[in-house]
């Protein structure tokens, strides 16, 4: 009995990871800006530019920036709500803990989410710094268009519908060429998050938090991207 509620309790918590928006395990994974960086960098005592890798077959150099700016600061106002909202419902959380044996799971998942809302706030912050100081050095890769190529339709064929632009297959070819392991986990969950969304864009139930656009905004459709941003440069 014991075992089976802590197995679900794994598996819930499990899902719930899951369903964390990529975005936002990708602001979060940015350290939020200290002082000390701050007055080196603006002084020219800093570690100088910081490389911004992107492939260039599917994002044009000249929208590299404008989508990082995007990406830092169009979930900034959800995040903040969120973190309120996680930070109000902890004390109700509370008489959770009279029940015997099991944790105060509700609790906890608050906590964290308070945390991981905060660290989204403050990545988005040191990106949105960055660009402001021209601190990004675009830097095409050739080793990613080379990666995405490998996802691609044949020429002769005509794409007509919306399909991502990676699957799980390459995730790790994509880490080991990369040499990131820690980047496995993070394209799965992407790649699981962005196939939901395109194949059931009207869902009421998405396998994420709803975020600014549609299924066909996000980083793993087929969209043009100029198409999406060109409005945003008029």
């Amino acid at each position: 009995m014991e075992s089976g509620w802590k197995r679900k309790v794994v598996d819930y918590g499990n899902y719930a990871f899951r369903r964390i928006p990529y975005e936002e395990w990708g602001l979060k994974s940015v350290p939020p800006l200290s002082s000390r960086r701050r007055s080196e960098d603006i002084q020219g005592e800093g570690r100088g530019k910081v490389e911004l890798c992107f492939p260039s077959s599917v994002i044009p150099p000249n929208k590299a920036e404008g989508i990082l700016q995007t990406l830092a600061t169009e979930r900034q106002a959800l995040h903040k709500k969120r973190l309120v909202w996680c930070i109000v419902g902890m004390p109700i959380t509370i008489p959770f803990a009279l029940i015997p044996i099991i944790p105060n799971l509700p609790f906890f998942y608050l906590v964290y989410r308070a945390w991981s809302h905060y660290r989204a706030i403050a990545g988005g912050k040191h990106v949105q710094w960055l660009l402001e100081h021209k601190l990004l050095r675009p830097s095409p890769s050739e080793k990613l268009d080379q990666l995405y190529a490998l996802h691609a339709p044949p020429a002769e064929e005509p794409d007509k519908k919306e399909r991502t632009l990676l699957t799980q297959k390459e995730v790790q070819t994509f880490s080991e060429t990369l040499n990131m392991p820690a980047l496995e986990v993070e394209l799965e969950r992407a790649i699981w998050q962005v196939e939901h969304a395109v194949q059931d864009p009207d869902s009421k139930s998405p396998p994420k938090e709803k975020s600014a656009g549609t299924a066909a905004d996000k980083p793993g459709s087929t969209e043009p991207v100029e198409e999406k941003y060109k409005e945003k440069d008029q």
